[in-house]
């Protein structure tokens, strides 16, 4: 039987289902902090309490608990910072806490973070027994040039003990690496490419290295960073060389083998439901009533407080009806292939008609596929996403 959900404002229209239900658990410490590095991560200045932070996760978890009694989880993804300087005993402690809370699926996909730096066949091998079934490095490159000039802690040859240890003990893993960085050459970041290949991942995220506000590189910005040219010709070689190896690029930074993608993260792409727990993790969760996204309290210290005090939500707000078409766009867009259009209603509960003006736009600036059924960026959508986007911005109609 299915349920009827009714959406804020959204009177006379209804989702038949709730959408699927991941949880993302963030553990908010790393060795070091990465100088191009934006996320909620701290530096490790003292043990870490791991007994006391899992202590917190299922607490927070308890508090989420009667927003989604009764629906599956279907992945969980642990973040960071580097959740791998948890030990195994941690992670099967909290992941049976979730087992014991939540209606796991049998086939769940469940993610862990690792830093090579951290990177023990016993260790890996224990986090496989405590259910972890796959894995996600944040190599960044095999090249010790690159991996100095990005502040990272591993060096090469832990980059490909990591991956090697990946591919033994998980089979299913990711690998992420960076472009256009500072004094990189295209042969260079093809270079990185072929040796993350050699290691046969199923999954591979390519990132461009971007200078965010508030990081150790926007203050002082590296030199010789390669010019936007360079940069789009670094893109297209590493999408033309992943493809010749028979890899599909379904999300803009991401690639897999076939049938592999990261079903965690295409819930989200997909504008499905997921609990947020841990310092500074994110939610987003659809009621009877109302979409609500909530943020954790992001200092570590202040989260182990407020969870103390049985409130470790720090800001909730419901999603408006005329932000929901945006929302969704935001996500469904970054699918290289889209999103079949009858998604669009089932994850809103809002009429495909009610967008059917910034959809006539996005295919007449040639952004979007003409296709009816399909929500799908064109080529051109793809590079300019921003510019697609923002037709969606508080649609009124």
């Amino acid at each position: 039987m299915s349920t009827t959900l009714a959406l804020p404002g959204a009177s006379g229209w209804r989702l038949d289902a709730p959408p699927p239900l991941s949880l993302y658990v963030h553990i908010p410490w790393c060795i070091r902090k990465c100088p191009y590095c934006d996320f909620n991560s701290h530096q490790v200045r003292d043990d870490l309490d791991e007994t006391r932070y899992v202590d917190a996760l299922l607490a927070d978890l308890d508090c989420a608990l009667p927003l989604v009694w009764g629906r599956p989880l279907r992945t969980i993804f642990i973040g960071g910072g580097t959740p791998s300087l948890f030990s195994a005993e941690a992670i099967d402690r909290l992941l049976s806490g979730v087992r014991a809370r939540l209606r796991l699926d049998p086939d769940a996909e469940i993610t862990l973070e690792a830093n090579p730096g951290t990177a023990e066949a016993g260790r890996f091998r224990d986090y496989r027994a405590a259910g972890i079934n796959r894995l996600s490095i944040g190599i960044q490159s095999f090249d010790a040039r690159y991996l100095t000039a990005l502040g990272r802690v591993h060096d090469s040859r832990e980059a490909h003990h990591a991956a090697d240890l990946a591919a033994d003990i998980f089979g299913n893993f990711n690998l992420d690496l960076m472009y256009a960085l500072p004094r990189q050459s295209l042969a260079d970041a093809l270079a990185d490419v072929d040796a993350a290949l050699a290691h046969a991942p199923t999954h591979l995220s390519c990132y461009h290295l971007t200078i965010e506000p508030n990081t150790l590189f926007a203050r002082h910005v590296p030199a010789k960073l390669p010019d936007d040219d360079t940069s789009a010709d670094m893109q297209e070689a590493i999408e033309a060389r992943l493809a010749r190896a028979g890899f599909e690029h379904y999300e803009t930074s991401a690639f897999c083998r076939p049938g592999r993608a990261g079903r965690h993260n295409l819930n989200y792409w997909g504008f499905g439901d997921y609990i947020g727990i841990g310092a500074g993790a994110h939610g987003k969760i659809t009621l009877h009533d109302r979409v609500l996204r909530q943020m954790r309290h992001k200092q570590p210290a202040a989260y182990l407080q407020a969870v103390g005090r049985g409130e470790p939500v720090q800001n909730e707000h419901e999603v408006a009806l005329a932000d929901l078409p945006f929302e969704f766009m935001m996500n469904a867009l970054r699918l290289i292939d889209g999103v079949p259009s009858s998604l669009f209603g089932e994850r809103t509960g809002l009429p495909l008609a009610r967008i059917a003006r910034p959809l006539g736009e996005a295919v007449e600036r040639g952004l979007l596929d003409p296709d009816p059924t399909r929500l799908r960026p064109t080529l051109q959508g793809q590079r300019f996403l921003n510019d697609l986007l923002t037709l969606f911005l508080r649609e009124e109609n």
